[in-house]
């Protein structure tokens, strides 16, 4: 990992409207989850509100803010070029700026589902802990997977968007045979295993969901890597 890469990263990714929407999205769980325990606190109501609304839409979303703003608009200003410019590995800038929007995106996804949890269940039936848990490996395959796509495609927040909102929170929902395929099913899967028996849906094993989860974050590191070092010799060119 390299410092310079990663300070440049943070800078980029807490300025502006990008800051302002990475502290909005985990007000707005926070807000949803204290108005949830007001009317009913069983744990149908926290599935709903942690397993539907935070791992299906925010922390897609937020994974999508992170991973495109890692580097997208760098790269789409053109100051990636400077960056590129040093004599640093590709495969490094991508893992510091992926190491960026990991911690990001537990510190403004994980923490707040954690806090969720605990106001809508507190430490009954290890609800808090397995959607933490499970928050905590799908923003790290989200963060991959939207940096990847920064990288790849000067649309990435369009297909990021399409990503999150159409497969993960539309079609992820209720199409069973595609929730094989779903960042969400897999982080569910994860919080189902540490939670009390039955207390947390998945359609996907853990065995299946566990190793799609690291097939996802890895290959989409590396394919990064490689798209990077391209665009540095078509800049070259």
């Amino acid at each position: 990992m390299n410092l310079t890469v990663a300070r440049l990263t943070v800078r980029g990714l807490l300025g502006g409207r990008r800051g302002l929407l990475l502290l909005v999205v985990p007000a707005l769980l926070l807000v949803i989850s204290v108005v949830a325990r007001g009317s009913s606190g069983d744990s149908d109501h926290v599935g709903i509100v942690l397993g539907t609304l935070g791992l299906g839409t925010l922390v897609p979303l937020l994974g999508l803010v992170v991973g495109t703003g890692a580097i997208g608009a760098e790269i789409d200003d053109g100051s990636i070029v400077y960056l590129l410019a040093k004599p640093l590995p590709r495969w490094k800038i991508i893992t510091s700026k992926l190491v960026v929007a990991v911690l990001a995106s537990w510190l403004f996804a994980a923490v707040p589902t954690l806090l969720a949890g605990l106001v809508l269940a507190g430490t009954r039936d290890g609800l808090a802990l397995g959607y933490t848990v499970g928050t905590l490996v799908a923003c790290t395959a989200y963060s991959a997977l939207f940096l990847l796509l920064g990288v790849v495609t000067r649309n990435a927040v369009v297909v990021g968007l399409a990503y999150a909102l159409v497969w993960e929170s539309l079609i992820g929902n209720f199409v069973k045979g595609a929730r094989t395929l779903s960042i969400q099913q897999w982080g569910l899967s994860v919080a189902r295993s540490i939670a009390a028996d039955g207390a947390v849906t998945a359609d996907v094993a853990l065995g299946v969901a566990v190793p799609l989860l690291l097939v996802v974050t890895v290959a989409a590191t590396v394919l990064a890597s490689v798209k990077l070092a391209g665009l540095t010799l078509a800049s070259d060119d």
